[in-house]
């Protein structure tokens, strides 16, 4: 499937930037991009796409999407109230803001553990959702310093919240779930590295921490709050959907590198996902469809693989671009 890049605006000086769009719809493709991207819809339902998850959403939505995640939003297409908008603010900031000295003191330490997160995609709700729209609202109006500080907040206030959940499937994101304890995050890891050996075995890590297989299959399925068998075949297919995304390796190829039987390969991916690998791949196709040529989005959506960087503008489009 065609892999397409945004173009985002923002530049060189920017802390970050804001696009706050009406009524404009969802007319981009699914897409990833270098940067972060905090996106705020209000006034819409629909379905969200981001990574191998796919959820519906009610009135409005928040996520926090990592670099390189895929992701997309489709509006239902609901007549609206009567005088009700569509409205979606978009906040967008370098993956690498917050390497330097100063964020890497204790003070930031959950904002940086939240962006690690992120790699899976991030929703909030509740409480932390209507405070941080109040502070996204807030910051399409401010300019200069106090949007920084209140960028500062929004970010401070998400990452302190315990009402987010991440979407993406580990195994599609590689992240390692965060863990309580060194010898869990050593398991994990080990996982993640070995996953598509198709002799890994309780033994194999078990034996890296030093403990006999029952004790770490009692330890494990009480950290990962599901057994080393289930996380692996989760961790599999996680790995499966971003190849049927991401790719043109056949099914058959897929299957084989992940599971090394296709039959089990197409039982298992059915149990977990509710549909076979075929009509996985389609079903991202068919959101997918997009002319890149023609394009009328504020930003610019590239296949990956263009050289081309010419500039579409839409003669008419309601969004106003901030730069703080």
């Amino acid at each position: 499937m065609k892999v397409y890049r945004e173009i985002t605006p923002l530049g060189s000086e920017d802390v970050f930037v804001l696009i706050d769009s009406v009524d404009n719809g969802f007319d981009y493709p699914i897409h990833n991009h270098p940067e972060y991207e905090l996106t705020l819809v209000m006034g819409s339902s629909g379905r969200r796409i981001v990574g191998d998850s796919t959820e519906k959403y009610q009135d409005s939505d928040l996520v926090l999407i990592g670099p390189f995640l895929h992701h997309k939003w489709d509006g239902d297409g609901a007549p609206k109230e009567k005088g009700a908008h569509c409205r979606v603010i978009t906040l967008q900031f370098e993956a690498n803001l917050f390497d330097s000295k100063i964020f890497r003191k204790k003070p930031f330490f959950e904002i940086r553990k939240m962006l690690e997160s992120s790699s899976r995609g991030m929703r909030f709700s509740g409480r932390a959702f209507e405070t941080a729209r109040e502070k996204m609202i807030q910051l399409t109006q401010l300019s200069g310093m106090a949007s920084i500080l209140k960028f500062l907040d929004l970010m401070n206030g998400l990452a302190e919240s315990r009402e987010k959940a991440c979407l993406a499937s580990e195994g599609y994101s590689k992240q390692p779930v965060d863990g309580k304890s060194e010898r869990i995050k050593v398991a994990y890891q080990y996982i993640l590295d070995h996953f598509t050996r198709q002799d890994l075995k309780v033994g194999d890590v078990a034996e890296r921490l030093n403990m006999s297989d029952s004790a770490f299959s009692h330890f494990f399925k009480k950290s990962a709050n599901k057994s080393f068998k289930q996380f692996l075949i989760d961790h599999r297919i996680g790995h499966a959907c971003k190849l049927l995304i991401e790719t043109d390796l056949s099914i058959s190829e897929i299957g084989y590198q992940c599971f090394n039987n296709l039959t089990n390969f197409n039982r298992l991916f059915k149990k977990n996902r509710e549909c076979t690998p075929f009509e996985y791949r389609k079903s991202y196709k068919e959101k997918n469809s997009f002319d890149w040529t023609t394009q009328k989005a504020l930003y610019q959506f590239m296949p990956a693989d263009e050289e081309v960087r010419a500039i579409f503008k839409p003669k008419e489009y309601s969004a106003r671009l901030v730069h703080p």
